[in-house]
C-alpha cells in the first residue's frame, strides 16, 4: 500500500480566503484571468483557506522541505493472492482510490482498500499481510489491521517507537514486503510520466476518483499484455 500526491487543477492564486469575494474584481486594470496577488506575510492554511476553482482540493506537501501545492492524494494496493498474475512481481493494482487530502487520510484510505480487498477474495485468504512505509507505522493503524488478521509488515520510524517490534520483524516475510513494497512507486512513475497524473485534468473528488481509477485499470492493461504475451501459443 502507498499513497501518492496528485497535484489538483487550481493554482495557489485561488486558494483565498473562505468566504472571500475575487480580490481582483475590485482591482481596475487588473486581469480576471490572471490577477495579480501578493501572499507575502499573510499564513494560508486549509482550515481559513479554500481554492476558488476546486473547494475540494486542499494544500499539501509529501514531505519535509517539498513545496506545497494544491492536490489530491492517489493510493493504491499490490498484493500476492493465490489467484493467476496476481502478485507484487509483476506489479498489478489490485484497489485504487484517489481523496481529499488530510492528515490521516492515506492509512483511513489503505484500512477501507484492505476491507474491499478482503469482501473480494471472499474466504480464498484468512491471513493477510500489508506492507507499506514509515508514514504508516502509527499504534491505531497498526492494531486495527491486526484486528482484522492483517499483518503490518510496514517499516519501523526511527524517530520515536515503532508499533511493529520483533515478533513481526523476525520473520523472513517481512523483509520480502520491505523490498516489495516498493514495487507500487513504479506505478505511481508510470501514473505521473505517462498516465495523465502529473497534473489532473479534472476537479472534485468524484472526478479525481474516477480519473484516477480509470488510469490504474489502464495500466494493468498494459502490463497484462506482457504478461500474457509469452503465454500465448500458436
Amino acid at each position: 500500500m502507498d499513497g501518492t500526491q496528485l497535484e489538483a487543477w487550481a493554482s495557489l492564486k485561488s486558494f483565498q480566503l473562505k468566504g472571500e469575494d475575487d480580490p481582483s474584481e475590485s482591482r481596475s486594470g487588473d486581469d480576471p484571468r490572471n490577477p495579480s496577488v501578493d501572499f507575502r506575510g499573510e499564513k494560508r492554511c486549509n482550515d481559513t483557506h479554500e481554492s476558488k476553482t476546486d473547494a475540494e482540493s486542499r494544500l499539501y506537501r509529501k514531505g519535509a522541505g517539498k513545496e506545497a501545492k494544491l492536490s489530491y492524494v492517489g493510493n493504491i494496493l499490490t498484493e500476492p493472492a493465490p489467484r493467476p498474475l496476481a502478485e507484487n512481481r509483476n506489479g498489478l493494482v489490485m484497489q485504487a482510490k484517489a481523496c481529499i487530502v488530510s492528515g490521516t487520510a492515506e492509512r483511513e484510505t489503505a484500512l477501507e482498500l484492505m476491507e474491499q480487498e478482503r469482501e473480494w477474495q471472499e474466504a480464498e485468504v484468512k491471513l493477510m499481510t500489508l506492507g507499506g512505509d514509515r508514514g504508516y507505522d502509527v499504534a491505531a493503524f497498526t492494531e486495527t489491521l491486526r484486528e482484522n488478521h492483517v499483518t503490518p509488515h510496514v517499516a519501523q520510524r526511527q524517530d520515536r517507537s515503532s508499533s511493529v517490534d520483533g515478533r513481526t520483524t523476525r520473520h523472513p516475510g517481512y523483509g520480502i514486503s520491505q523490498l516489495k513494497r516498493k514495487r507500487v512507486e513504479e506505478v505511481f512513475g508510470w501514473g505521473k510520466t505517462i498516465g495523465l497524473l502529473r497534473k489532473l485534468v479534472y476537479r472534485g473528488e468524484k472526478l479525481v476518483n474516477w480519473f484516477f481509477i480509470l488510469r490504474m485499470g489502464i495500466y494493468n492493461l498494459i502490463r497484462l499484455r506482457k504478461l500474457l504475451k509469452g503465454t500465448v501459443t500458436a
